[in-house]
Order: structure tokens, then C-alpha cells, then sequence
């Protein structure tokens, strides 16, 4: 009897939403308190997580099993394929020499580390989760600022916190897409409304992560040159956002800014040292540049469905059978690029075989922390460990415009990804907003902005970071490192959130202007 009231009473929701909450602080407490490296923390919290979904929420073991190792997969491929390969190709410019004229142009544009953090980590960073996303961006970026010079922990943590304005539009639009799918609202109409919170996240993150890198009167110094890059950022997000769609932001804004601050250090002579040869300058990039342009291709959605028909593997987990397209994943449009530019770096095929090797024993712990993280995040999502939270925050009436952002932050925060976020959470947004009668567009956008504070924290990202920047094993600072961060600007967002839902309504597109999807 006794059993029963306990079951069937509010006490026993309060319990289970205290239990999915144990494993995310879990693997918190690991990271942040008892310091932990990245793979032992990872196994720590995919166990602890198997433990309550048996446990409370009566997860079958066969489930359990089923997820973990689905999740796994997914974290060997794509996600360790783009980071190893992405690594592969940076490693290849280092060993053939050509990253040093990299280094020298960089520098010749601008000596000052303050503005190179903006060239490299928000602006190229930008550009590249628009075109490859899953992690790409923050690996070459903070590997590019440690090779300028910059402490690795510093490089990792400054990089996680840039690419936190691009988040929302990374790999071609594709979290919005998908969140327009899963809550049935017209995709343009959510890409405007992300548009119209997300630019003032970006004309402030210049300034910030100069103070996060050399305080407020480093900042204030060369405030023009910040308000250049993050205006021109801003500006042209809002706008390719709001009249072009979700596909195209990030590429424009941040080559946009990258060209506008270049511009700008021309204009103002900033520039001390003096160029590298038109030619040499051209093929030490010529990787990179490769880089983009297989990832813009492997971005066409007839090429992608095509090599999906093409080429794709099976793999079966019980009596289910997942599908591995390894063609198509940006992954192997790395790898080709990488492959492709190694007669311009002047090494050998053999020597370049060789460099793998090294950088496979490199990510050897990274790969694992990734893969077990990935476990970790398909149990929580399967187990129905996720949705308990959500479903928890959707209970706070007139103040869930506060808490829909930290949804979005929660969902990228178990799933390093926002696409996945979205995915989680985009119906629930849609329909608790209707319940309270507030504007589903607004809550929905609210989802994918939100989302973009999860990142820097993500374990996910913490890994593929720390293994571009040489931390591997070091997880736990830079998460420290990343935190404050995290809850600061998702601070920002929630207010903004907030004042759209109450205040500033106008701000959000009107649904009745749209065709139904």
C-alpha cells in the first residue's frame, strides 16, 4: 500500500527527476572536483548513468547495452573520423614547414596575439562550422593558435568560447532544419528568429574574449578594431539569416568579419611586419583551403545523398542493424583534402603515412573520452533520463522563457551538438509555449540559441579541444577554464529570451506571414 502511494505521488517524480540529474552531476563532479582525466571521467559517468537507467527508470539491460554502444559508434563515427583526419591535415602543414609561413602572415597581418585570437578562433572559426562543424572548427582553430604561439589551456578555452556565436547555423544550417522538422514551424521563420538573438551574442563576443584573454584595459585599447570584427559579424548574420535562410550565415559572417578586420589593419598600418610572397603565403594555406572547398561540396545535398547510395556500410547491434555511411560524413572530405594537398606540402606519401600513425598514438585517450561520451549521451536520451529533466523545467509557467534557453544549454550539453539539442527538445518547446500561451516561435528559436552556451562546456567539445591543443588528459582544467563562461552569456541569452517573450514581441516574426510547412 505504502509502495504504491509512493509510486504513483508526486514524491516519486521528484525522485526520478533528482536521479537523471545524478548523472550529469556525475560526471561534473569528475571533471571539476576530483579532477579526473577525460576517458576515466567519460567510463565513470556512462557506468553511473547505466546504474540509475536500470535502477529507477527500469531501463531493460539489453536497452542499455543497445544505446551505449549505438552511442559509441556514433562517437568512433563521425565524430573521432572528422577529428582525427582534421588533426591528420593540420599536423601535415606543421611537419612540411608550411604552417610556420602561416604563422608569419598572421602575423605579419597583425602582431598582436588579442587580434589574432579574432582572425583565427572567431572569424576562420565561424567559417569553418559553417561549412564542417562536429568539432572541425575548435581543433583547427585552437591547434592554429598554439602553433602562434599561445599556452595550449589558453588556445583550447579561448577557441570552445568563440565558436559559441556560429553554433546555431554550423554544418550548413543544419540544427535549424532540424529543429523546424521535429516543431512543425517554417524553418525561415525560426532562421529569423535566431537571427535576431544570436547577433547581439556576437557583436559582444570580440570584446569578451579579450577581456577573457587579457583583461578590460587590453579591450578597451583596441576597441575599434573589436567593434569592426563583431559589428561586421553581427550585421552580416542578422541579415543572411533573415532574407537568405539557416545555410549561409556562419560562412558569410565569418568570412565577412575576417575580410573586414583584415581590411581595417590595412587601413589603419596596425600591420609591422612585412608580407610573405604572394605564392608562398598561397600554398602554406593550400590545405586549408582545400579543407573548404571538399567540405562545401560534401555540404550539396544531391553529392551527399548520392554518396549515402554509393557507399554505405551496416553494422549489426543485436537485432539492429545501423547504418555507417562513411563516404558522406564530412570526415572523409577531410581526409581527401588532407590527402590532396600532400604533393603542395613537398612530403612524401610515405612520410605523410607516417604522420597518421603519430596522430592516431596522439588522439589514442581523445578517441576514447569521445566515444564513451557519445555512450553516455545516447543512454541519457533512450533511457528517458533527458526528457525527465525537460519535462521538469517545462513546469515553471510564467518564467519558462528564463529556463527554455537552459533547455536548449542542457541538450547540448549531454549531446555536444546542437542539431541533437533540437532534435530532444524542439517539440516540447513548441508545445509547453502553447500550453502558457506564449509564442511558440519565440521558445522554439529560444532552443537553438541556448544551445550555443552548451558547447563550450560540452564534454564532448572539452575533448576534441583538448586533443587539438595537445591537452588530452587535461579535460578537467579546461573545463574549469570554460564554466563561468557558460553560465555568463547563457545569462545573456535567458534575459534576451525573456524580453522577447514580454517586452519586445515585435522582435518576433509573425507565424500568420508564413505558408504552412
Amino acid at each position: 500500500m505504502i509502495c504504491s502511494l509512493f509510486t504513483n505521488s508526486n514524491v516519486w517524480k521528484l525522485v526520478q527527476v533528482g536521479a537523471a540529474a545524478l548523472p550529469i552531476l556525475a560526471i561534473f563532479w569528475a571533471l571539476v572536483f576530483a579532477k579526473w582525466k577525460g576517458h576515466w571521467a567519460s567510463l565513470f559517468a556512462l557506468a553511473f548513468a547505466c546504474l540509475i537507467a536500470y535502477s529507477v527508470f527500469h531501463v531493460p539491460m539489453q536497452t542499455i547495452a543497445f544505446s551505449s554502444v549505438r552511442g559509441m559508434l556514433y562517437g568512433l563515427f563521425p565524430i573521432s573520423w572528422i577529428v582525427i583526419n582534421t588533426l591528420f591535415l593540420f599536423n601535415l602543414s606543421v611537419e612540411s614547414g608550411q604552417f610556420k609561413t602561416i604563422k608569419q602572415y598572421i602575423a605579419a597581418i597583425t602582431p598582436d596575439p588579442r587580434l589574432q585570437v579574432l582572425l583565427v578562433a572567431f572569424s576562420f572559426g565561424a567559417f569553418l562550422e559553417g561549412t564542417a562543424g562536429y568539432g572541425a572548427p575548435v581543433a583547427i582553430t585552437a591547434a592554429m593558435l598554439v602553433g602562434l604561439g599561445f599556452q595550449p589551456l589558453q588556445a583550447a578555452g579561448i577557441c570552445l568560447i568563440a565558436n559559441t556565436a556560429p553554433v546555431a547555423f554550423g554544418a550548413v544550417g543544419i540544427p535549424i532544419t532540424v529543429l523546424a522538422d521535429i516543431s512543425g514551424l517554417p524553418e525561415m521563420a525560426i532562421s529569423q528568429t535566431v537571427g535576431r538573438t544570436l547577433p547581439f551574442l556576437s557583436l559582444m563576443m570580440p570584446m569578451y574574449l579579450i577581456i577573457t584573454l587579457a583583461g578590460w584595459k587590453q579591450m578597451v585599447a583596441i576597441l575599434p578594431a573589436l567593434l569592426v570584427s563583431g559589428g561586421s559579424f553581427a550585421l552580416l548574420q542578422w541579415f543572411s539569416a533573415s532574407f537568405i535562410g539557416p545555410t549561409l550565415p556562419d560562412i558569410i559572417a565569418g568570412l565577412g568579419s575576417l575580410l573586414a578586420l583584415w581590411g581595417y589593419l590595412r587601413f589603419r598600418k596596425i600591420s609591422t611586419e612585412k608580407e610573405q610572397a604572394e605564392g608562398g603565403v598561397l600554398r602554406a594555406f593550400s590545405p586549408f583551403l582545400l579543407l573548404t572547398l571538399f567540405i562545401i561540396l560534401w555540404g550539396i545535398p544531391t553529392l551527399k545523398r548520392a554518396f549515402d547510395e554509393w557507399a554505405q556500410a551496416k553494422i549489426n547491434i543485436g537485432l539492429t542493424e545501423v547504418p555507417i555511411p562513411y563516404l558522406s560524413t564530412p570526415g572523409t572530405a577531410i581526409l581527401l583534402a588532407a590527402l590532396c594537398s600532400i604533393p603542395l606540402t613537398g612530403l612524401s606519401f610515405l612520410k605523410a603515412a607516417g604522420i597518421y600513425g603519430k596522430t592516431l598514438k596522439q588522439l589514442r585517450y581523445a578517441i576514447l573520452t569521445i566515444a564513451t561520451i557519445m555512450g553516455f549521451a545516447y543512454l541519457l536520451n533512450d533511457a528517458g533520463i533527458t526528457l525527465t529533466l525537460a519535462a521538469a523545467m517545462a513546469n515553471t509557467g510564467a518564467l519558462y522563457p528564463l529556463f527554455a534557453p537552459i533547455l536548449g544549454w542542457l541538450g547540448v550539453f549531454i549531446t555536444g551538438s546542437d542539431t541533437s539539442s533540437n532534435a530532444l527538445f524542439g517539440k516540447l518547446q513548441f508545445e509547453t509555449a502553447q500550453r502558457i500561451g506564449l509564442n511558440p516561435l519565440t521558445m522554439v528559436a529560444a532552443n537553438a540559441s541556448g544551445g550555443v552556451l552548451g558547447k563550450m562546456i560540452s564534454p564532448q567539445s572539452i575533448a576534441v579541444a583538448a586533443a587539438g591543443s595537445g591537452l588530452t588528459g587535461s579535460e578537467s582544467h579546461l573545463l574549469r577554464y570554460t564554466l563561468k563562461h557558460s553560465f555568463i552569456l547563457l545569462g545573456i541569452i535567458c534575459l534576451i529570451v525573456l524580453l522577447q517573450a514580454y517586452v519586445f514581441k515585435n522582435m518576433i516574426p509573425v507565424l500568420d506571414s508564413y505558408a504552412t510547412p
